[in-house]
């Protein structure tokens, strides 16, 4: 009885076919694949289109601003309302789309008219980081910091224990701009206010490559811009016919294993690839999650494209659907 027992409980390996066990291994082989709502999507790409953004025009007197002109072209106007602001993540009257990416808390992506603006408003524990795209944002704060700053400009301020501050467009032009909010790894930290001027060494430092702007105080890189989390932040401004240093060479960034980033197309539109060599399209507005390890290299589709990266520590956020 034993013995039968041990004949039918040992089963012959089934014999497979060799061509067969090449193709199981050479798929095994390949780079991991995650679909969009895995939370460990190594070297993935998920494109956060323009269209699935919240666009928020609020009530101009919510900001202490006159209200708006009945012929806004005839003030040099590009929107009817003074501000348009498209959300990427949950902020004010919205609250039905993701609150965050790792420790990027907040990306607005502001238009502003000629001569309206944000009235003095308070802030508390956030790291505030303001990039000036078209025109020129005027801040003044509670802590006695003035300071216009145009294109390619950066205004960063540690809101700690808490600050004043406004921002306005005091001048005759659109001026769009990107704020974004990164939560800080402490609370009740002093205020304090920095800035990079956009002048023409920063213009030549993101030709064609990224420039390393903003880094964590405690690392040892050196940028313009410090602040209190473990967050980097580059910009790149490709052009296609005005080739830099190395021409398109240096625009290969590398996001480690255990790194992820959030990637706006912030002008012109550009094409990225995962780790699988699948093609991504950005366009502006676009954004796009990224996990690491993934080399991140765009091409510009367009003539001109400005990208703003955030790379972080990679935390089991969802990507967007």
């Amino acid at each position: 009885g034993s013995s039968n027992m041990a004949q039918r409980g040992t089963l012959a390996a089934p014999r497979i076919p060799w061509a067969l066990a090449l193709v199981f291994l050479t798929f095994l082989a390949r780079p991991t694949f995650c679909p969009a709502e895995s939370v460990k999507c190594t070297g993935g790409v998920k494109v956060v289109p323009r269209e699935g953004l919240f666009v928020s025009e609020p009530n101009p007197e919510w900001f202490g601003n006159g209200p708006n002109p009945d012929v806004p072209e005839a003030q040099n106007w590009t929107n009817a309302n003074w501000l348009k602001s498209r959300f990427h993540f949950n902020f004010a009257e919205y609250s039905h789309g993701p609150s965050n990416f790792g420790v990027l808390r907040v990306m607005n992506d502001d238009l502003v008219q000629a001569r309206r603006g944000f009235g003095s408003h308070p802030h508390r524990d956030m790291e505030i980081l303001t990039f000036i795209l078209q025109g020129n944002l005027t801040h003044k704060d509670s802590i006695g910091t003035q300071e216009t700053l145009g294109r390619g400009g950066l205004q960063y301020m540690t809101a700690g224990s808490g600050v004043l501050h406004s921002e306005q467009n005091l001048h005759d032009e659109p001026l769009r701009f990107i704020q974004c909010w990164v939560l800080p790894r402490q609370r009740g930290l002093n205020p304090r206010y920095g800035s990079m001027a956009g002048d023409a060494l920063a213009k030549a430092s993101r030709l064609n490559q990224w420039s390393h702007i903003v880094s964590d105080v405690s690392a040892q890189a050196q940028t313009p811009v410090k602040i209190h989390q473990d967050c980097n932040v580059y910009i790149s401004e490709l052009n296609s016919e005005t080739p830099g240093p190395e021409g398109l060479e240096r625009s290969e960034l590398l996001l480690n294993l255990g790194r992820q980033g959030y990637l706006l197309c912030a002008e012109g539109s550009v094409q990225i690839s995962d780790s699988l060599g699948e093609q991504h399209e950005l366009r502006q507005h676009d954004a796009a999650e990224l996990k690491g390890p993934l080399k991140l290299k765009p091409t510009p589709k367009s003539r001109t494209a400005l990208l703003i990266l955030f790379e972080m520590k990679e935390t089991s956020d969802l990507l967007q659907n």
